[in-house]
């Protein structure tokens, strides 16, 4: 489908989600809108830009057309202080003491009301992000999903009794929120990272405030719609679910705010350690999920169709723009040459490059031109070192300015410059290797640890990659690929990658204060370690 048609389309699809979200043609990027008198006047006026020198609006432009659909306006940094306090105040009146179960009915509510909008917010990220209509439609279930386990963890919950070498003591470990937490989302899940981090931070009693990545406005504004809709109905404050959109200088705000329980940040791995350092530099607590540089590993005894699904998927989903796409394939010796020749004409007879909306289309545009410059300047710098293109390599100007192949490379070093960082775009390095050991030290030897995959039909083969002899990334598959990932289990990764968990397994502890109390229901009082503080001559 041709760029003139696609646009053509969206003006139907725009209109039925401007009537059933409630879309306007500009939009406020604080969220409740705090009173004027909090703010010092009418600084969120549009056209403004406030003290810091931000610019005031932000342009909400679809990566498939380039066209503008609406703006959303920054927030001030008075209407961010207002919004805080306000959000605390909230917290104390009506959220921190009210009991776990009823928290978990405001998310059960909430999940209920993105089931019935399921697909047309689906719709609003592939409009906003690039993202196929699928893999739009799959975020919102994230969020449906994770809905439902914290409903669950609502019930299940619980500390622990621990025994204590004094008698008549008792130790319990009680767990309680943080207060706010801050949560910075990415532009290429922005939907579903919020979710993670939005339902387990209000089933365990906090409030949130969000900013999302100014590439991912719209659909923030949507659900923060939505939840205020769910809190007023359920009457508590919609301050417990605030939005703060903007520019990096609202992500330094909320890093540097004392008043943050807990920062939850979502993005590169350089962005990540500024972060962190501004958190730890106030001894706060934070929660970092970051880039990825993940390996796929073919053994000579895997399932090659199963490999190559998973290959492919990995590296093309999302347009190549997942901390868990797959940005490397490890192949065998002894299969090398066949493996490599199936992936390519795979990719030559499957990749359907187009408009996100059309069910056709497996890979959208890019979400930024200078995501496209990212792209030309690795297959440029690929080729000048002695890497050979296999397949891919182009920019697909006749769809859209970014719009690009889905690419692979081979004959590079597996240390080279270029496979030891991560180029979010859709090209796939392929790496010859003798033995499990060899690959298991290529893996690793990335500075980033967020997913790693092996593909063999061999137990000791699993249980050595699954060990901690095997892959040191935080998401370690067997026959299943690197891109992906269920609610039930801890998400995040090592090294680089930012060592922070998210959604589901105990990932909700991060956004609780871990309590020890000791209990003395006798008559006396005995130290501990047998310690005696009496004076021996009295």
């Amino acid at each position: 489908m041709k760029l003139g048609s696609i646009v053509a389309d969206r003006e139907n699809v725009w209109v039925r989600l401007k009537g059933v979200l409630c879309v306007k043609e500009e939009w406020d990027g604080c969220m409740p809108v705090p009173p004027a008198s909090e703010c010092g006047g009418n600084e969120g006026a549009l056209g403004s830009v406030d003290g810091d020198g931000m610019f005031a609006v932000m342009p909400c432009v679809d990566p498939t057309t380039q066209r503008q659909m609406t703006v959303v306006r920054c927030a001030t940094r008075a209407q961010y202080e207002a919004v805080v306090d306000r959000q605390l105040a909230a917290w104390k009146q009506r959220w921190r003491d009210e009991t776990m179960p009823a928290r978990g009915q405001v998310l059960r509510v909430f999940g209920e009301r993105l089931r019935e909008l399921k697909s047309e917010l689906g719709t609003l990220i592939a409009l906003e992000t690039g993202k196929v209509l699928a893999e739009g439609e799959g975020e919102i279930q994230e969020v449906i999903d994770i809905c439902e386990y914290a409903l669950g963890l609502s019930r299940s919950i619980a500390g622990q009794v621990l025994p204590s070498e004094r008698r008549d003591h008792t130790l319990l470990e009680m767990w309680h929120p943080r207060g706010v937490v801050g949560v910075i989302t990415a532009f290429n899940f922005p939907a579903a990272v919020w979710g993670w981090n939005a339902a387990l931070a209000l089933v365990t009693g906090n409030a949130v405030l969000w900013k999302p990545a100014p590439t991912g406005n719209l659909i923030a504004v949507a659900l923060t719609q939505i939840m205020h809709s769910t809190l007023e109905e359920l009457k508590y404050p919609k301050e417990l679910c605030s939005l703060v959109a903007g520019r990096t200088p609202v992500g330094q705000w909320i890093a540097d705010d004392l008043r943050m329980g807990l920062v939850s940040f979502t993005g590169s791995c350089d962005a990540g350690r500024k972060v962190a350092v501004a958190v730890a530099g106030r001894l706060g607590a934070s929660l970092l999920e970051l880039g990825g540089n993940n390996a796929l590993v073919v053994h000579a005894d895997a399932d090659v169709p199963l490999a190559l699904d998973a290959c492919f998927f990995g590296a093309c989903g999302t347009a190549g723009q997942r901390c868990t796409t797959t940005r490397r394939v490890l192949v065998n010796e002894a299969i090398y040459d066949s493996f490599v020749h199936a992936l390519v004409a795979k990719y030559e007879q499957h990749v359907q490059i187009g408009d996100p909306l059309d069910p056709k289309t497996l890979v959208g545009p890019l979400h930024a031109a200078a995501s496209v410059e990212r792209y030309r300047a690795a297959i440029s710098r690929a080729v000048q070192d002695g890497g050979t293109v296999l397949v891919g390599g182009s920019v697909r100007a006749d769809l859209g300015l970014q719009f690009v192949e889905p690419t692979v490379i081979g004959g590079l070093a597996h240390n080279h410059a270029l496979l030891m960082n991560e180029t979010f775009a859709p090209i796939l390095y392929v790496i010859k290797y003798a033995t499990l050991d060899e690959a298991i030290a290529i893996n690793n030897q990335v500075p980033q640890g967020l997913s790693s995959a092996l593909f063999s039909l061999n137990m000791r083969n699993s249980w050595k990659w699954l060990s901690a002899q095997g892959a040191d990334s935080g998401l370690v598959n067997v026959n299943v690929g690197t891109s992906g990932a269920e609610i039930g289990g801890a998400f995040g990764g090592e090294k680089d990658s930012g060592g922070g968990r998210e959604s589901g397994s105990d990932a909700w502890k991060a956004y609780c204060r871990r309590v020890t109390a000791t209990v003395n229901y006798g008559m006396e009082l005995p130290l501990s370690q047998g310690i005696s503080f009496t004076n021996s001559s009295s």
